[in-house]
């Protein structure tokens, strides 16, 4: 049974940092790319971040580039986004999901992905 199990989140002041994890399990984990999305209350989800950890290709959205991080420890088959100088605006749940893909290969269309989290909250107070 596939399952991504997202933790990290919270409440933070502007600014500040937050690491989420996305634990993944019954797959095999470098055939498949890992997204990070978001949704806020009243807005469409959308692509925050991606990876393949069989090559180690990233993406990022151009609103989070230079402030979050995505990394991959495939030994503990969990991938983790970085995220640092918080506004305001990154206030949502953020889920991840799973897609079998090629490496460097990562859809950012939400619908791409089959697997999904349940989702963790991130909150950042101006």
């Amino acid at each position: 049974e596939v399952q991504l199990v997202e933790s990290g989140g919270g409440l933070v002041q502007a600014g500040g940092s937050l690491r989420l994890s996305c634990a993944a399990s019954g797959f095999t984990f470098d055939d498949y790319a890992i997204g990070w999305f978001r949704q806020a209350p009243g807005k469409e989800r959308e692509g925050v971040s991606g990876v393949t950890s069989s090559d180690g290709s990233t993406l990022y959205a151009d609103s989070v580039k230079g402030r979050f991080t995505i990394s991959s420890d495939n030994a503990k088959n969990t991938v983790y986004l970085q995220m640092n100088s918080l506004k305001p605006e990154d206030t949502a749940v953020y889920y991840c999901a799973a897609v079998l893909s090629s490496p460097g290969s990562i859809p950012f269309a939400a619908q791409s992905y089959d697997y999904w989290g349940q989702g963790t909250q991130v909150t950042v107070s101006s």
